[in-house]
């Protein structure tokens, strides 16, 4: 096969001849992905790794005019791997949730058993931090009453209070990892910082 086919008088190569059959027909490669896999985003991105793969492959074509019904297999192809791989990655998630609820690590422990072992720090940094902060934390975070009845009572909004929460906590982290240094990056669970 000549690596040169003649066309409109210009020269042109045959993976300038592929990429425009295939461009001339962009939206309805888009429109066929769309139907199958019913996410624009991911359509998308399998037309994007399919016009690779021909430019890839392109010499594997004996015609550009049979680009078109070529480039639908290997959409065609795309969109198999794609739910292949999702049923595989859909397994592993349940084999893994499986696992974690025969051991019991699904539940979330609750507010009292997680308490003993919060960093000892906390309730120092708690007092050196803005009274306003100090509260909001001890409240919503530590007592676990709900944040849109703390925001009523302080007569203020929920969108409010959550931007008050965010700061205090930012402020509580800024502390911890001062005084705390590499404890906090492992949550501050069963910390060391007073051994």
């Amino acid at each position: 096969m000549a690596s040169e086919a003649e066309s409109g008088g210009t020269k042109r190569s045959v993976l300038e001849e592929v990429a425009a059959r295939l461009m001339e027909h962009r939206s309805a490669f888009r429109s066929f992905l769309v139907r199958r896999v019913a996410d624009e985003t991911v359509a998308e991105d399998l037309l994007q790794h399919g016009l690779l793969r021909a430019v890839e492959r392109h010499r594997d074509l004996q015609k550009a005019d049979s680009a078109v019904s070529w480039f639908y297999r290997i959409l065609r192809n795309a969109v198999a791997d794609y739910y292949r791989s999702h049923a595989a990655e859909h397994r592993k998630t349940d084999g893994l949730m499986r696992e974690m609820i025969m051991t019991g690590e699904d539940k979330t422990p609750s507010l009292d058993e997680v308490r003993p072992t919060v960093c000892a720090c906390l309730g120092a940094l708690l007092a050196g931090l803005r009274p306003a902060y100090a509260e909001l934390i001890r409240r919503v975070d530590i007592e676990g009453e709900p944040a849109a009845a703390v925001a009523r009572e302080l007569g203020v909004t929920s969108n409010n209070l959550t931007v008050r929460l965010h700061r205090a906590r930012q402020a509580l982290k800024a502390g911890l990892e001062r005084a705390c240094g590499i404890c906090t990056k492992h949550g501050c669970l069963n910390c060391t910082c007073s051994d």
